[in-house]
């Protein structure tokens, strides 16, 4: 059961941030929303990548074996699926509103592969930062059914789905202590709102992909990303539908630790990408 929530201010839009398509994988067409240059701004989270088409083509060769080091994948399937295998044994099929939730820790070669060869296939991957004290521990990986994901219609008639964190009352199906990462995806039907309270310090930022959404006066269209300021004395967003929109609605607490990135590993320093890079090269990625 939910709870009626409040905030007293507003997040405003700091700045709008269209994507850039780029091929993935054995070569999937990809729009690649939050990049490298928003690490440090939108620290816990490192990329979100925004995939949408009903072109087999697009997405038919999938993302065979590659590995990972340090951070956490998030693959969030609005349509379509895709089956996960990795290194540490773990298999699972994403389909219609599920999540794949991988920890790559210490390391893990996985493959994301879809299981069609036409139709719709659309979603999201996440990529959230670990803390330099959790980089080395064993990989993880839950497979979430749509069914098994908590969910709620708010008295605006939202619907809101609750990937990861707590909003209204309502625990999502994962929790980070470290990284306390916020991961929702709303339907706001038109005319309606819905306030989201965030803690002070927290980066936050989310993405249209129908509709239009508008906060503090300032619209954001589909296929947007809008990144919110941290100002003083908010202390939460509210979001209004100019139609009927769906957005995810991202937020975290900051690591404030240096980001070494290169490809699919990410650490703490240089030293600490050559030893994955090392380590990788001499198999120790396997279970």
């Amino acid at each position: 059961m939910s709870k009626q929530v409040s905030i007293t201010r507003s997040r405003g839009v700091e700045r709008l941030v269209q994507g850039q398509f780029v091929m993935d994988g054995a070569g999937v067409k990809i729009n690649r929303v939050l990049t490298g240059t928003l690490q440090r701004r939108l620290d816990p989270f490192l990329m979100l990548d925004a995939f949408g088409s009903d072109k087999a083509g697009d997405y038919i060769a999938g993302f065979p074996e590659h590995p990972h080091r340090g951070f956490e994948t998030v693959t969030y399937m609005i349509h379509g699926r895709m089956r996960h295998r990795d290194s540490a044994g773990n298999e699972g099929l994403v389909s219609d509103g599920g999540v794949q939730w991988m920890t790559a820790g210490r390391g893990v070669i996985h493959s994301e592969m879809p299981e069609q060869s036409e139709g719709l296939m659309e979603g999201f991957q996440l990529w959230l930062n670990l803390p330099a004290q959790d980089k080395m521990m064993a990989p993880w990986y839950r497979d979430i059914p749509s069914a098994e994901l908590p969910r709620f219609t708010d008295a605006q008639g939202v619907t809101v789905q609750v990937i990861a964190g707590e909003t209204h009352g309502v625990a999502g199906a994962v929790q980070r202590p470290r990284t306390e990462p916020l991961y929702l995806d709303l339907t706001i039907p038109a005319g309606a709102s819905f306030e989201q309270p965030i803690p002070q310090g927290h980066n936050a930022f989310f993405y249209v992909y129908r509709g239009e959404a508008v906060v503090e006066g300032k619209g954001v269209g589909q296929a947007r990303m809008a990144l919110l300021d941290n100002a003083a004395g908010a202390d939460g967003v509210r979001i209004k539908a100019l139609q009927e929109t769906r957005l995810i609605l991202l937020a975290g607490r900051p690591l404030n630790e240096p980001i070494a990135q290169h490809g699919p590993f990410v650490m703490n320093s240089t030293d600490e990408l050559y030893q994955a890079f090392e380590d990788f090269r001499a198999g120790r990625f396997a279970a």
